[in-house]
């Protein structure tokens, strides 16, 4: 392996990171790159599928399917930051990430699950209106709420991981630079580090309670007035119906947070990011795969939209 280092105040920092990926497992390199490649294909297909559907459709034009377009979007970027690296370990051992490089891809993925979290919180307020308050629904959900909604979210979880990234580029990692993963996680980074950690641990700790748990509670309290409305109506057919719009992103929010918490409260031991790489892989792409499927089969709308679009006879210019 090759190791480069440069020299910076008096210490030695590395340039440069090298992923040991599943390299414990050598036999299963082709079979995991032809796993990953098949699951990175489906969840990048299902959500180009939705985005292009809704997009074409003008019935699709609505608060709910808007919100829905941003979060395949945000699908997108998630799974082009990690997998596509990915592959690479796997196909044909290139393991080498640049210090830059490194930081920027751990940004981005923080970016698109905060993004993806307040995304969830929007659509959690606008399921509320829908609901809660139907008369005024088109009214308070207008295309400019939507985008301030939208707008917000994006640039939010832009902005929650800059002061993790500052921090974390402002570090030595004198000792090593092999990664024992397959990207640039933020424990296995700490655990290289030879400065004092104890202020990212502090804002890590700061942010997650802020970018976790905060869209959390809005998204119960919605969840609460929306329950409780549902329980007052008095028909039957009313409250299936009234269920069954928020039954998908009631589905995608316990995913979500499931993938969160699957990925990042496990024991903290030596080996535990080597046995949990794939699994890690796994929760990964598991999300923006699952995402377009769960809307899809629970959206009659989507489903309607889908058929016409698979249906419609191609036309030809003749010249």
């Amino acid at each position: 392996m090759k190791y480069e280092y440069k020299e910076m105040e008096n210490h030695t920092s590395v340039t440069e990171f090298l992923f040991l990926g599943f390299s414990e497992f050598p036999e299963l390199q082709l079979p995991l790159f032809t796993l990953f490649l098949m699951l990175y294909l489906m969840a990048m297909l299902g959500n180009l599928l939705v985005i292009c559907i809704v997009c074409a459709d003008p019935h699709l034009h609505t608060p709910m399917y808007f919100f829905l377009v941003n979060l395949s979007s945000i699908d997108i970027c998630s799974l082009t930051t990690i997998l596509p690296k990915l592959l690479t370990i796997c196909l044909t051992n290139s393991s080498n990430i640049s210090f830059n490089g490194c930081i920027l891809q751990w940004y981005c993925y923080m970016m698109c699950v905060a993004t993806e979290f307040l995304l969830l919180t929007a659509m959690a307020y606008d399921r509320y209106v829908a609901i809660c308050n139907p008369l005024h629904y088109t009214i308070i959900m207008n295309k400019r709420v939507c985008a301030l909604l939208a707008a917000v979210s994006w640039l939010t979880g832009s902005l929650e991981s800059l002061p993790h990234a500052i921090i974390i580029s402002q570090f030595f990692y004198c000792d090593s630079n092999v990664i024992n993963h397959f990207f640039c996680d933020i424990r296995a980074l700490l655990k290289l580090s030879c400065t004092d950690i104890s202020d990212i641990e502090i804002i890590t700790f700061v942010e997650g309670v802020i970018a976790g748990c905060t869209p959390f509670l809005l998204i119960l309290t919605s969840y609460v007035f929306i329950i409780s409305t549902i329980l007052r109506i008095r028909s039957t057919e009313g409250k299936s119906k009234a269920f069954s719009t928020c039954s998908s992103h009631l589905t995608v929010i316990i995913l979500s947070y499931g993938t969160m918490l699957g990925m990042y409260m496990q024991p903290s031991s030596r080996d535990s990011t080597k046995s949990n790489k794939l699994p890690t892989a796994l929760y990964i792409v598991s999300l923006p795969l699952l995402n377009p499927l769960i809307y899809s089969l629970r959206s009659k709308e989507l489903k309607v939209a889908l058929k016409k679009a698979l249906s419609r006879k191609p036309t030809f210019v003749s010249h």
